[in-house]
């Protein structure tokens, strides 16, 4: 094939998953509002995104309490794609550099949305112990219900078995996870520059 005919090609599957990708994200928002479940479009939206967010759901049980992270994944392994058919286009070649480092985008981008859910999480939960805010409802259930571990395994492998108070170790679970999400980010940059040159 010649290059610039694997360029076309490789293009229009990246736009096409693009496409997909936006077509995902309204299907998500969409599941947020129980008034349009029962719509013509919002059934089409179903019968085109479901199967594939639904494979994802069955493979990986990413459930936090009631937040299911399996649709990050779906969406990062489309982002993947299509970042590596960009790469293809762009360079009219394909090279285990590219894949390699567009994997590691894709990974890099999971996983600091993970560190900075969870210290979103954790922050709210400081904010709201020290506000002396009503924790009561709904919304803080689900703060508790994924902070509650989270600190606790940050706190075991910081302190140990030895107690301290429940401050120091929320704010030691901040300082840990944007640790944490600094090293992931600039670790996997400079990671990146060297896997370019393969």
């Amino acid at each position: 094939m010649e290059r610039t005919t694997i360029s076309i090609v490789f293009s229009i599957l990246a736009s096409l998953l693009g496409v997909y990708s936006i077509l995902i994200v309204i299907r998500i928002i969409l599941t947020w509002f129980s008034g349009f479940r029962h719509s013509k479009p919002v059934y089409f939206l179903s019968r085109v995104t479901d199967p594939y967010l639904n494979w994802w759901r069955s493979a990986l049980n990413l459930r936090l309490g009631v937040l299911d992270l399996s649709p990050i994944i779906a969406m990062s392994a489309l982002t993947v794609m299509q970042t590596l058919c960009s790469g293809i286009a762009a360079q009219g070649r394909l090279s285990l550099g590219i894949i390699l480092t567009v994997c590691l985008y894709a990974l890099r981008s999971v996983v600091l949305f993970i560190i900075g859910f969870c210290l979103f999480i954790v922050i709210l939960r400081l904010i709201a112990y020290i506000s002396g805010r009503n924790i009561f409802g709904p919304f803080w259930s689900m703060v508790d219900a994924v902070s509650r571990p989270l600190l606790y395994r940050i706190n075991r492998i910081i302190f140990g078995k030895r107690l301290v108070r429940y401050t120091t170790g929320i704010v030691t679970a901040i300082i840990v996870l944007a640790a944490l999400w600094a090293g992931v980010h600039f670790g996997t940059g400079a990671l990146a520059v060297l896997l370019r040159r393969i």
